[in-house]
């Protein structure tokens, strides 16, 4: 009997064998460590893959709109990068694809592997279904209401929130940038003297 699953991947940075992406990274992150005093940590990019209760298998990952012609990729939603003003060009454009039946890129490569998310079945149909729902913010630029950058850990993290379900931990010694902005954005923090906010966004707010 085919039961709902939910698989989050931390694939790391540059899996793909793009010197550019690692090494941009790199540098990223030697930046931000230097300025947070802390010691540098490996960056992930975070991608969902879901199996219904039908069978039915999607694969949901952000990527680029250029590089994949395939017209049944599944793209759901897409957004600018960089300045909205630029997003007539595929260049400055990204997807969100939930994809019926595709696959996630360099999966292999996930750390420490796929990480079982505990679902059931009206969960796994309200994060499909929000899916479509995304918010279309500028990639690479800190979201109105967050302190984090928009990006396709938000899209994530995003996603798994607004549908209920927990926050897995990330890896000793990672960090996957933009996370926060999507937890922040699905579940506003409450203001006020004793309010703390959601535990979702508090466990991961020293990692941003």
């Amino acid at each position: 009997m085919v039961t709902t699953h939910l698989e989050l991947l931390w694939i790391p940075l540059g899996a793909d064998g793009s010197t550019v992406v690692r090494g941009c990274g790199r540098l990223y992150e030697r930046i931000h460590a230097l300025m947070q005093r802390r010691s540098p940590c490996a960056l992930l990019h975070a991608a969902l893959r879901v199996c219904t209760e039908s069978g039915t298998t999607y694969a949901i990952e952000v990527g680029p709109a250029w590089g994949n012609s395939d017209p049944d990729r599944g793209v759901v939603r897409t957004g600018p990068v960089g300045a909205r003003c630029l997003s007539s060009l595929a260049f400055f454009r990204y997807e969100v694809r939930c994809w019926r039946g595709g696959t996630i890129p360099d999966a292999d490569a996930a750390v420490p592997g796929p990480v079982e998310v505990a679902t059931d079945p009206t969960r796994t149909s309200l994060l499909l279904a929000r899916a479509t729902e995304v918010p279309g913010l500028v990639w690479g630029r800190v979201a109105p209401g967050t302190t984090e950058m928009w990006n396709s850990n938000s899209v994530v993290s995003w996603l798994l929130t607004s549908s209920g379900h927990e926050l897995p931990e990330l890896p000793a010694g990672a960090r996957a940038p933009g996370w926060c902005a999507g937890v922040q954005l699905a579940v506003p923090v409450p203001e006020g003297p004793g309010r703390s906010g959601p535990t979702a966004l508090s466990r991961w707010t020293n990692q941003a």
